[in-house]
């Protein structure tokens, strides 16, 4: 398992669902404009197909253009997202038109406004190239008011920030010594983040951001990466999720103790880092 790849993806992923959410879209109706075909798109894209995206809904993009049936040079495991040869000419602005969901894993200042503007009533943009996104936030949220956006840097809202799955994940596995990280656990991550962005927010959260009611929606569809409440989450998901799954070589029986247990490690008694 690798940060990079299943981190982002797992992220992304929850981030997604809650998007979905609000947006008021299902998951397996939705077209994906994917910019990036390397280890942490595809790691992205099979996991939201493991949540019900259809295939045949992605449109893939890497640094020589569209990926279709015809090319000799995409691995097999990418063919079936892959296009139909004849759309082999197809550019990144016209599959942007009538999308639903962008998701940028590649270099930064590749989509225009124009091209956000092209896509879908109420669309979701997630620009992830660092340090620079495919689009600054600026510029996506000030030609579409319906649109929700999230990026991997820590100066905008809705950062997709690894740091929200590890080492949580990692302490889940291996406080039931997982013989491996399998997709059910990182689906168990996936929904215990999209979680937590639902429930209030300690006022601990709100005091390091410097807000006063951070609450769920369009700027605010993944946890902080401040959020304490990560670690008593996350890891119990996916310890649980090791068990069910068959992948547990030790069984935890009490997981309100194992919650106590964790937020011991954190020395959370209402200490506060800024």
């Amino acid at each position: 398992m690798h940060d990079d790849q299943h981190g982002t993806a797992i992220i992304s992923a929850a981030a997604l669902l809650n998007a979905l959410e609000i947006q008021k879209k299902k998951i397996d109706k939705v077209h994906f404009v994917i910019n990036g075909a390397g280890a942490a798109a595809m790691a992205c894209i099979r996991l939201y197909e493991s949540l019900g995206a259809r295939p045949d809904h992605f449109t893939l993009f890497d640094k020589d253009g569209v990926l279709h049936k015809g090319r000799k040079d995409v691995e097999d495991f990418k063919q079936k997202f892959c296009v139909d040869e004849k759309l082999k000419d197809l550019n990144l602005a016209k599959a942007m038109k009538d999308a639903d969901v962008f998701v940028g894993l590649s270099v930064g200042n590749v989509v225009t406004q124009d091209m956000i503007r092209s896509m879908a009533k109420n669309p979701i943009v997630f620009a992830m190239a660092n340090p620079d996104p495919e689009i600054t936030y600026e510029l996506a949220t000030s030609c579409r008011k319906d649109l929700i956006m999230a990026t991997g840097r820590s100066d905008y809202p809705n950062q997709v920030n690894n740091v929200l799955g590890f080492p949580y994940i990692f302490r889940g596995a291996l406080d039931v010594r997982a013989k491996q990280i399998n997709e059910a656990m990182k689906l168990a991550a996936v929904k215990a983040l999209a979680e937590i962005a639902k429930s209030p927010v300690p006022d601990i959260v709100n005091l390091a951001y410097n807000e006063k009611t951070i609450a769920f929606g369009p700027t605010y569809i993944i946890p902080k990466p401040f959020d304490p409440r990560l670690l008593a989450t996350v890891a119990p998901a996916v310890a649980k999720a090791a068990m069910e799954s068959g992948v547990a070589r030790i069984q935890i029986t009490d997981f309100d103790a194992y919650a106590i247990e964790l937020n011991k490690r954190l020395g959370l008694d209402n200490q506060l880092s800024r």
